[in-house]
């Protein structure tokens, strides 16, 4: 409960106040304090000088040498005869002059003859760098051969296709057209029908009108200049269709 502030003139003031000592609950401690500050003071006890205390001190004579620290190659084994004599020893004998090759279909026809009578067309080909790299002219776009093929300069067939598809569609969409265009046409009413639209277009611009005439005289609000604004325009509506249908038929 918070204690109710009197003003200095007031009477209340005069009349002795009981002091309130709140007892505060003991501090938190730890469980593990102990054991934490041991091993800080352990810790930190060891570090008292520069580096741990107890190091140990290198020799004079193993001071840094020029090339320690680069890196070493292994050991050779072998020496480099003996495993090229180990390589050498695995390869096959070389064959003797008696042995016939392992051939199984023999022809007597002359390679060699064939050849010569019928030589090799030379490729064309063209130089495109200058150190003389070639390549074959017919790879390179240069040689016309697209324009010798049969249906060259011909419309290709998924274009013809989807001229068609869209062809369809546009006569889908004049019928659908059409057939809304035929089920809303206007008919002719009668006088009576006429009539009624008439008294019932009436009696809403009436409905209107008295909403009209119930604002208040002072707009000072948006709401109000928006509510009034959007009456007169359902009014010139009103106005607008009465007019209309009123119209004598020429």
């Amino acid at each position: 409960m918070s204690e109710v502030v009197h003003p200095p003139e007031s009477v209340y003031n005069l009349i002795p106040k009981e002091e309130v000592h709140t007892q505060k609950p003991p501090m938190y401690m730890s469980k593990f304090r102990p054991t934490v500050v041991l091993e800080k003071k352990s810790t930190k006890d060891a570090m008292r000088t520069m580096g741990p205390a107890k190091v140990e001190v290198p020799s004079p004579d193993k001071y840094l040498k020029k090339h320690s620290k680069e890196p070493k190659l292994p050991e050779k084994t072998q020496s480099s005869k003996e495993v090229r004599h180990i390589y050498t020893a695995r390869k096959p004998a070389v064959p003797v002059r008696t042995d016939n090759p392992p051939m199984v279909m023999h022809t007597k026809r002359d390679f060699i003859k064939t050849t010569t009578l019928v030589p090799m067309k030379p490729q064309p080909t063209f130089v495109d760098t200058k150190k003389g790299h070639k390549q074959r002219l017919e790879n390179s776009g240069l040689v016309p051969k697209y324009i010798k093929k049969k249906d060259y300069g011909e419309v290709p067939e998924y274009l013809l296709q989807r001229s068609e598809e869209e062809q369809r569609a546009q006569e889908e969409y004049d019928n659908f057209v059409k057939e809304q265009k035929e089920q809303g046409a206007m008919k002719h009413l009668s006088d009576e029908e006429r009539q009624a639209v008439v008294e019932g277009l009436k009696k809403s611009w009436d409905e209107v009108h008295h909403e009209y005439q119930g604002l208040s005289l002072v707009i000072d609000t948006l709401s109000k200049k928006a509510h009034k604004e959007r009456l007169e325009v359902a009014m010139k509506q009103l106005e607008n269709d009465i007019n209309l249908f009123e119209r004598p038929c020429g």
